[in-house]
């Protein structure tokens, strides 16, 4: 049951209610974008590499929340509250989730769920081939825009305690658990703490 819901029933989930999203949500869409791009230089999207399932690589679409100059400013890629590379409409968009919304369309491409564990960077917190057996069930399953972790904790910066929850997700995947967590998500994302880390 659940190779027959991951492989078909999810994917025909997915696409169906990412392609309603977009027609939904477009005209926000495009209110962002304006706005990101009223406020500073460069391109409304950000785009990254990402590890997705089985360890491909994908091109992760979010709205761009920073200055594009950041490297220039000789900080480190930690994001921390009131971080100056951090713009105005960036700084409501990271709290609201807005940012997130364009992985939709990394939905229906078929490279991201709704839920799933979050895609982490392609070189951290390791390259794929340094994950072990444990750890990599968690690129089992598409990763989502929102999982268990976020559900639990918002935004868990810590890997250690990350993954262990990604592979729980990973063994409790099912419908009707898929289903408790999407509808948890909106009031996950209602919430504006614990989005960066502690300290400077």
């Amino acid at each position: 049951m659940f190779k027959l819901y991951i492989t078909i029933i999810k994917p025909v989930f997915d696409y169906f209610f990412s392609t309603i999203a977009i027609l939904v949500l477009w005209p926000l869409f495009l209110l962002v974008a304006i706005a990101i791009k009223i406020e500073s230089s460069g391109p409304a999207f950000f785009v990254q590499p990402r590890l997705g399932k089985h360890g491909k690589v994908f091109k992760i679409i979010k709205f761009r929340s920073m200055i594009t100059k950041q490297q220039a400013m000789h900080r480190s890629n930690k994001l921390f509250e009131n971080d100056p590379r951090i713009t105005r409409v960036g700084a409501f968009i990271r709290k609201t989730s807005i940012d997130e919304l364009p992985q939709i369309f990394n939905i229906l491409k078929g490279e991201m769920s709704f839920i799933g564990p979050r895609p982490p960077v392609v070189h951290f917190p390791k390259k794929y081939e340094e994950y072990n057996s444990f750890e990599k069930q968690r690129f089992s399953v598409k990763p989502g825009i929102s999982g268990l972790a976020q559900i639990r904790c918002r935004e868990i910066h810590d890997w250690d305690i990350n993954i262990p929850i990604d592979v729980e997700y990973v063994q409790k995947c099912s419908f009707m658990f898929d289903l408790k967590l999407f509808l948890a998500s909106f009031m996950v994302f209602l919430r504006t703490d614990n989005i960066y880390r502690k300290g400077d």
